[in-house]
């Protein structure tokens, strides 16, 4: 294989080279909620619109992850929109050990028991439909069933590995 103009000399398909590529990718940040024994919680940036028509959702949750056991029984979960306020937020739900719901994260329990957070952008609470297996993830299918669509606010970006506000 030759290297177009411009293009640096491909490389192997391998973890290391899908994380590189996806560094370049910028992604909104969301935080998914579920409750179990006790409320559980995760920074995704894999979450996507899917369908419109019934509305559907997906996001991608690791296996090992600390919030699998309880979005892997869950029937609904909660799905938050970060503002670019939220940085904070966003880092001790993605940091591994993290008390994400201790006295630091406002939240309250919203419908079907789901944990809400506070002083987000916009938030759902949806039932899960499905759990689709995918290398050491599962992709999870979720329809919305209630939620708040907007606040005022821009939107948290991941880009790079670090979370960055939207420019104009």
């Amino acid at each position: 294989m030759t290297a177009s103009p411009g293009l640096g000399t491909p490389l192997t398909a391998s973890p290391e080279l899908l994380r590189s590529v996806f560094r370049q990718h910028a992604a909104g940040v969301a935080v998914i909620t579920a409750h179990g024994s006790r409320p559980a919680g995760f920074t995704a940036t894999s979450l996507t619109s899917v369908a419109a028509d019934p509305p559907l959702l997906s996001f991608g949750i690791g296996t090992g992850a600390s919030s699998w056991p309880a979005v892997s029984e869950a029937e609904h979960v909660g799905v938050h929109i970060l503002g670019e306020h939220q940085q904070e937020l966003a880092a001790t739900f993605a940091r591994s050990g993290a008390d994400r719901f201790g006295p630091a994260t406002s939240w309250r329990t919203g419908p079907e028991g789901v944990p809400l957070l506070d002083g987000v952008l916009a938030w759902l609470v949806c039932k899960v439909v499905a759990r689709v297996p995918a290398g050491d993830h599962r992709i999870m299918l979720a329809e919305p069933v209630v939620g708040d669509p907007a606040r005022p606010g821009r939107p948290l970006l991941y880009h790079q590995g670090s979370f960055n506000a939207l420019r104009d």
